[in-house]
């Protein structure tokens, strides 16, 4: 039975979590202390500093000797259950999706457990839970994050070859090669190009690199040039800085400064073609397709750009019959506006049929849409523009009609008849598994996990302690770590135009997968291991947990589902000790 005390524990723990985030919360939209650009250096040295040495000081002071493995075999079990489920619906039915399976998985699968679980659970049932949170959080950074980075990248692979390589061209691909400074498949932060060359066994070896022509290089330089009044009429050139600001401004440079920049980002100057009925305008940057443009690049390599749409996962569609191996050499081919390309690269000497062909391609969340002003994340407090605000009205409705279906977008874009091919599974997996290394490798908390861990079983296992100056240099960052996990949560809330940003039916259903779908998983898993009492109750509570923040980093990065991982952060921080309370009072009954 939960006595009056037992409550106010619970409460003791939680309270100060929430006064950090309403602190931070009214810091920006009441109070207006901090600015958008303080936010992000706050947010950076959470990501980078504060939240790795919090996660180290738990790891490193939790005995792996002393691991309840029927609790983590249960945990486990759950997230097992679940990854099936949404596999065999994904495989068997027609209204299966990938993309809709790791939103899902990310929801019913993986809570806040780090920053919330460890004092919830301490709160309500003892400092031994708080020790079972901790192994949680071990297997979530080495194993389940991993898995989700796993699968981030290969829905990237696909897509970029179902649609770069359509038909049954993608079976000839033999190599796929990524250049060191291409850290993800989906082209999101970045455009990028392939290299497509056929050798004279008709196989492809593809080359995947960042992108050196694309437009937001064009606009870069205009991010330092001095300010002047433009002479542009009807139209805005929105430079590097207010791509993150949706307010248009006055243009920092005129018709005149583009031939400057593009000679200087080539080396040397050359006719522009590119006139100023190609700049596009307030009216333009609200569509999320921009229309064709006369501008061409200087080069013989047919180049295929995209300019935005509706998920990450709509690359162009290049012509079919320039992938063919049996396509003669002096073929031409179209250009994916519709204009005439030359074929390039192309072994003229005689001695190897080669044919050498290059695509660009970038998502929406990628700087070619930011620099057009697609980026939402700024307060309430900024100015927007009425044309922006209805657009966003808009969207809103749009996403109720058509966002929150199961259907498999990509294959109702598919031809009747036409095959889904892929290479060889060897080329998927390598390709695949040197991208996930490649982020891995680049983030704190990989570091951070896998130093506690190793440092946890030398000192476990020898009895060595940690020399003082080192713990003490971790600890007064550590212990400021939680505070400024919860504090920059109510930053990113803050910095949201909406709580409710994916709509009212989608965040219902979000809701229900996290706080009901995921504890009943769990509870059935739980008492398939065979766990009972305490261990039964806190496996439950935790996996009521709310969403947690590092799946929907992903989400943003990936540009899947953004916005439901956000409702699912932000809502559900709200709604989460209120949720876990009942759980806690119903499980004490």
């Amino acid at each position: 039975m939960i006595t009056g005390s037992d409550f106010y524990h619970v409460m003791t723990a939680m309270v100060p979590l929430y006064v950090a985030m309403i602190l931070a919360y009214g810091s920006v939209r009441w109070w207006r202390i901090f600015t958008p650009d303080q936010c992000s250096g706050i947010n950076r040295f959470v990501a980078l500093f504060a939240v790795p040495l919090l996660s180290f000081h738990f790891i490193s002071s939790n005995n792996p000797f002393n691991m309840n493995l029927r609790f983590l075999a249960a945990d486990s079990l759950q997230k097992l259950f679940i990854l099936l489920a949404l596999a065999l619906w994904s495989h068997l039915s027609r209204r299966g999706s990938l993309d809709w399976s790791i939103t899902l998985f990310s929801l019913a699968t993986l809570p806040n457990t780090l920053v919330m679980g460890i004092p919830l659970l301490r709160g309500m049932y003892g400092p031994y839970s708080g020790d079972l949170m901790v192994q949680i959080v071990v297997l979530q950074c080495i194993i389940w994050y991993t898995l989700m980075l796993f699968l981030f990248e290969y829905r990237a692979a696909r897509t970029l070859i179902s649609n770069q390589f359509p038909g049954a061209a993608a079976a000839s691909i033999v190599s796929i090669q990524v250049d060191p400074d291409v850290v993800s498949l989906d082209g999101s932060r970045q455009p990028l190009e392939t290299e497509a060359e056929v050798g004279s066994d008709g196989k492809l070896r593809v080359t995947v690199r960042r992108s050196s022509a694309s437009r937001s290089d064009v606009f870069k330089p205009a991010a330092w040039l001095s300010p002047r009044p433009s002479n542009l009429t009807n139209a805005e050139i929105y430079s590097l800085q207010s791509s993150r600001n949706p307010t248009p401004r006055g243009s920092s440079f005129n018709h005149a400064d583009l031939y400057s920049i593009t000679a200087g980002l080539g080396g040397g100057g050359r006719g522009s073609n590119f006139g100023s009925a190609d700049v596009y305008g307030l009216s333009a940057s609200l569509g999320p397709t921009p229309r064709q443009s006369n501008y061409e690049e200087d080069n013989k390599l047919p180049r295929f750009p995209y300019g935005g749409g509706g998920t990450a996962g709509n690359y162009p569609a290049p012509n079919p019959g320039m992938f063919s191996p049996k396509s003669g050499r002096g073929s031409a081919g179209k250009r994916a506006n519709g204009q005439a390309g030359k074929r390039g690269g192309e072994d003229v000497g005689g001695g190897g049929r080669r044919d050498l062909h290059m695509f660009v391609w970038s998502s929406s969340a990628s700087p070619v849409s930011d620099v057009f002003g697609h980026n939402n994340d700024l307060p309430t407090g900024a100015t927007h523009d009425k044309a922006d605000q209805n657009h966003s009205k808009e969207g809103d409705h749009q996403l109720e009609r058509d966002e929150f279906s199961f259907r498999n977008r990509r294959a109702e874009n598919v031809e009747a008849g036409s095959g889904d091919a892929m290479p060889p599974t060897s080329v998927m997996t390598r390709l695949i598994l040197m991208m996930v290394w490649r982020k891995l490798i680049r983030n704190p908390n990989t570091y951070s996990s896998l130093i506690g861990i190793t440092w946890s079983l030398v000192s476990f296992r020898w009895n060595i302690e940690m020399p003082a100056i080192i713990a003490k240099s971790i600890s007064i960052l550590s212990d400021a770590g939680l505070g400024m996990a919860m504090f920059s949560l109510g930053l990113f809330m803050a910095l949201q135009p909406r709580i409710i940003a994916c709509g009212n039916s989608i965040a219902t259903f979000a809701m229900a997968v996290r706080f009901l779908t995921g504890p009943a998983v769990m509870a059935a898993a739980s008492l398939v291991i065979g766990l009972k009492g305490d261990l039964l109750r806190v496996a439950i509570v935790q996996a009521a947990l709310p969403q947690g923040i590092v799946p929907f980093v992903f989400a943003k990065e990936y540009s899947l589902h953004p916005d439901i991982l956000s409702t699912a952060v932000i809502f559900g921080m709200l709604i989460a000790l209120p949720i876990t309370l009942v759980y806690y009072i119903l499980l004490g009954i």
